[in-house]
């Protein structure tokens, strides 16, 4: 891991770094110190879209995250900035932006090709990323993720030992064997759906909510669409984080 780039931005310290060929963001509370390491929180980013597209969005998501006390880490996708696509990926789009035009059901082949090559890249991204930050000392042991792409993060919450609670956005196309996976996530989960998202199978969603493995679960839903999630399930979502990442929390 090599830091670009460090600023203040109000009571939080941004800093840029490099990881390989992956660009991400780590914003940390002004207070944080060696002597009193903070929890990490791995703040998913959405599919196809920069981190300087997102930037906005994820930075307020991490000053939030920051007043609570936690550190929050953002990386770049594959297929976002100047990274390519993984193969087959960009095939499988076209179908899934012309089923969408036409109004028809995108198929689940479709959904497996665009989806799985994703996941599968992602994910050992996102353990390298947390191997290098764990290795800080302002940063604690304790890991939990939020957001992004539901399959990344299931997939995630399932291989990664060192996370020990999640918040996820059901808000993206999932392959029926995430759900299949889903079984075998067991940590305390905060789900959050949007009622009538376009974007999203409702159904598919309870399917995989119902999956989980963990026997703490919530889901939280909220009327409106994709973009229209409420002010106060972040703060929702903040007090769960809180709850289980807290160094007294067992």
């Amino acid at each position: 891991m090599h830091f670009i780039s460090e600023r203040r931005i109000n009571t939080v310290l941004e800093h840029k770094f490099t990881l390989g060929e992956i660009a991400g963001i780590l914003w940390l509370p002004e207070s944080t110190s060696e002597a009193e390491p903070v929890p990490l929180i791995l703040a998913g980013q959405p599919g196809g879209l920069s981190l300087d597209q997102t930037y906005s969005r994820m930075f307020a998501r991490a000053e939030h995250a920051a007043r609570g006390g936690f550190a929050t880490v953002t990386i770049e996708l594959p297929g976002t900035g100047h990274r390519p696509w993984p193969d087959g990926v960009d095939e499988a789009r076209a179908e899934m932006f012309e089923a969408v035009r036409a109004g028809r059901r995108v198929g689940s082949d479709t959904i497996d090709r665009l989806v799985l090559p994703l996941v599968d890249k992602a994910v050992p991204e996102w353990q390298s990323a947390v191997d290098a930050l764990t290795e800080l000392p302002e940063i604690g042991d304790r890991v939990g993720c939020s957001g992004g792409l539901i399959s990344v993060a299931v997939r995630l919450a399932a291989v990664e030992p060192r996370i020990s609670a999640a918040v996820l956005f059901a808000g993206s196309f999932v392959p029926y064997s995430i759900v299949e996976e889903a079984r075998s996530v067991t940590i305390p989960l905060h789900v959050l759906l949007q009622w009538d998202d376009e974007h999203n199978d409702r159904e598919m969603a309870l399917e995989l909510f119902d999956a989980f493995g963990s026997q703490e679960k919530s889901l939280h839903a909220n009327m409106g669409g994709h973009t229209g999630v409420p002010p106060h399930a972040a703060d929702e979502a903040i007090r769960f984080l809180n709850r289980q990442l807290s160094p007294f929390h067992e």
